[in-house]
């Protein structure tokens, strides 16, 4: 390909796809995003008739830079305060988030919710890489044997051992929408309420909550474990002072919620549903995390409130 126009049409209509990737591997739209600007640029400096497929070039180019991204971000989270956190995608999957391409935000819906993007951080890179690629974007193994620098057959032995890793700390089955959103609902009315009791009925033996304030804001230094320790913290926080706020939405493609102080965000949450209850709850308040949602404008559907 010679034309530069041409190039430059074809980069940005994959440009949603490419973010996905890097997305995938870092856990950060903005890296993300450099990753991908990053990927123009080198191909800037390339002989473009040399690259028989474009499509695939940028794919593979972007993986890489997001790989050598992700390794440089292990030794930063290893020294970050309290649990890391994926940033939240809000909106995405959402009918009324209408700048993001649809067939993106299929992609999203189905294969990197926050469930998953927090098992994947117990991935070594290698781990990841392949994980992603292959069983999120249908990579074949040759193309990931060439992001991570090993044979299609080491790359294949990486892929199955993620798997074996990502369904051992995923739901062991398939929630449909409508019960992940009843129970959703149904935490949101306990948390408003700051009512143990009805957390208690909501909340698995075993649930775990982690919190994400990044050292910036208050939150859980460790992970929280435990119906009855989950149920207190939760109360405890929302029988602070301030008129609280809890807007359904969209997160990484499923139900969520929008934790807002005074009408201001406080927090992005999610939970993992199995058995009709609430396994994990994954609350991000780091500020950095949430510029991009306090950017969006678009009106909630309804909300529940509690004045304290």
């Amino acid at each position: 390909m010679n034309d530069d126009d041409d190039a430059a049409r074809e980069f940005e209509a994959l440009r949603g796809r490419l973010v996905a990737v890097a997305y995938g591997l870092l856990g950060s739209v903005d890296e993300a995003e450099d990753a991908v600007q990053e990927s123009w640029l080198r191909l800037c400096r390339v002989d473009r008739s040399e690259i028989d497929d474009l499509t695939g070039w940028l794919i593979v180019t972007v993986a890489r830079i997001a790989r050598d991204a992700l390794r440089s971000a292990r030794h930063r989270r290893e020294e970050y305060v309290g649990p890391w956190l994926p940033e939240p995608l809000v909106g995405v999957g959402d009918p009324r988030a209408g700048a993001a391409d649809p067939a993106d935000r299929v992609t999203l819906d189905e294969s990197l919710s926050m469930a998953l993007m927090v098992v994947l951080e117990a991935l070594s890179p290698a781990e990841r890489t392949a994980f992603v690629l292959h069983e999120v974007f249908g990579m074949p193994f040759a193309d990931v044997g060439r992001v991570v620098g090993r044979s299609p057959a080491a790359c294949r032995q990486l892929a199955a051992r993620a798997r074996r890793r990502v369904q051992a700390g995923a739901p062991r089955f398939a929630v449909s929408p409508g019960e992940r959103r009843r129970v959703t609902d149904a935490f949101a009315d306990a948390c408003g309420n700051g009512n143990v009791r009805a957390l208690l009925d909501v909340l698995d033996g075993g649930v775990v909550l982690r919190s994400d304030g990044g050292g910036v804001v208050r939150a859980a230094r460790r992970p929280v474990r435990g119906a009855d320790r989950v149920a207190r913290y939760l109360a405890g926080v929302t029988r602070r002072r301030g008129v609280r706020t809890m807007i359904p939405t969209t997160v990484n493609g499923e139900p969520g919620l929008l934790w807002l102080l005074d009408g201001a965000l406080d927090s992005v949450v999610t939970i993992t549903v199995a058995n009709g209850r609430v396994t994990a709850i994954d609350i991000v308040r780091n500020p950095g995390k949430l510029a991009r949602v306090r950017r969006q404008t678009a009106p909630p559907a309804r909300s529940r409130n509690r004045e304290e």
